[in-house]
């Protein structure tokens, strides 16, 4: 990957950094509020779930982004991490923060699926 290139993804993770810390700094979905009706209490702290699930993620994508950008200062943007094969372009296009390749990235997804669940309780049976 050239030097210019880096420079642009670089350029978009910066804007997404900003973004991201933009979104996060804004807390105020999180805030406990006190209602007199159970039914708005109920519907408050559903809101606030659903606030602190979107927080979780944000900050999540938050660290997949500044270690991204820290791989384009160290030199390995843009090389997977699990196997060191070049990432291809198109998938940095979309998601200029993926740390693997689409084949390792499909691998670690379908390892952690098979022990989501269904992998519990075959663990839990034996």
């Amino acid at each position: 990957m050239t030097e210019i290139q880096v420079m642009r993804f670089r350029d978009v993770l910066e804007a997404k950094q900003y973004e991201l810390e933009r979104i996060l700094n804004n807390r105020a979905a999180i805030a406990i509020e006190q209602a007199a009706d159970a039914i708005d209490e109920f519907q408050h702290a559903s809101e606030r779930d659903v606030a602190i699930s979107n927080l979780d993620r944000d900050s999540r994508l938050l660290l997949d982004v500044r270690l991204a950008l820290r791989r384009t200062k160290d030199g390995t943007f843009g090389v997977c991490l699990h196997c060191e094969e070049e990432i291809s372009s198109k998938r940095l296009t979309a998601l200029p923060w993926a740390p693997n390749c689409i084949v390792c990235q499909e691998r670690a997804d379908r390892d952690e699926g098979d022990r989501g669940e269904f992998g519990r309780r075959f663990e839990y049976a034996a």
